[in-house]
């Protein structure tokens, strides 16, 4: 489904971007762009986004827009400092040696005196993590219009199967009773001036009244077109559940055709063929 969103916010003395863009993929497919120095959080981006967005090819970019301050900032560990001169002192009292303890040397020691930049500290990836979710925030609420609008248009697609099914019921006994007198008639003319075999009379008729039952594949069909209607007033993602109903309101809908025998029936049928395909190509589109 369709979606946009963007958001900005403060970050390590910067402000940056997140841009979040999808259109629709049966599957979740992410393209995420980080500037350098985000690398780290890649993984926790990938993840975040993956659990928000649960279909879609997904493109995220996040840039800087203000790039954070890069005076370094110098910084003492007067403890690792202090720990040292006291090792010199005790150093120099056990072997009695002569000399003083040199600024410049203790300055030298590793994890004394460190240079950083806004660059090198961690990134907050809670800040980051929360100016993402924004942009998300604006691609869901698209998506949620755009999904309303899509629910309509195939609840629009299941009534008129709906209305094609209750129509082809209503024709259906009428065929029934049709052809048994087609056979009827055909048995009379074949045994003219002989008398008929009601036994097996009654035999065929109940075999042909079984070949064109539709029954079941009506009582499927109504059962498929409430699941349908399950799923769209549902609040989890409906889409694959859809598309799979969808191809089983086909095979029913070709039964039917099979068994149909009339010209009323069989052009409902096609119209119903030509709906569920529609049905279909639209829940390719829902989440």
């Amino acid at each position: 489904m369709t979606g946009y969103g963007v958001a900005d916010g403060r970050l390590n003395g910067g402000r940056i971007q997140a841009e979040v863009r999808t259109v629709n993929h049966r599957h979740f497919n992410l393209s995420l762009k980080v500037p350098s120095g985000l690398q780290d959080v890649e993984g926790e981006l990938r993840q975040r986004l993956r659990d928000r967005l649960a279909r879609g090819h997904v493109s995220v970019a996040i840039r800087w827009i203000e790039e954070p301050e890069r005076d370094p900032v110098i910084s003492v560990n007067l403890d690792r400092a202090q720990d040292i001169v006291e090792a010199l002192r005790e150093l120099q009292s056990t072997l009695d040696l002569a000399g003083d303890i040199d600024v410049a040397f203790v300055a030298r020691q590793p994890d004394v005196i460190s240079i950083t930049t806004s660059e090198d500290a961690p990134i907050d990836v809670e800040e980051l993590r929360a100016i993402l979710d924004r942009a998300v925030d604006d691609v869901l609420a698209m998506r949620a219009d755009e999904g309303a609008v899509l629910g309509d248009d195939v609840q629009r697609l299941l009534d008129d199967l709906r209305g094609a099914l209750d129509r082809i019921e209503t024709h259906a006994p009428g065929r029934v009773e049709r052809e048994l007198d087609r056979l009827r008639a055909n048995v009379q003319a074949l045994v003219t001036g002989q008398p008929v075999d009601e036994t097996r009379l009654s035999q065929e008729i109940a075999l042909l009244a079984d070949k064109l039952d539709i029954s079941e594949e009506t009582v499927r069909l109504r059962a498929h077109f409430d699941a349908c209607a399950r799923a769209l007033a549902g609040d989890d993602p409906a889409g694959r559940r859809l598309a799979f109903l969808g191809q089983e309101m086909l095979r029913e809908i070709n039964t039917i055709g099979s068994k149909a025998n009339d010209a009323a029936i069989a052009h409902e049928v096609v119209g119903m063929k030509g709906t569920v395909e529609k049905f279909r190509e639209q829940v390719e589109n829902v989440e």
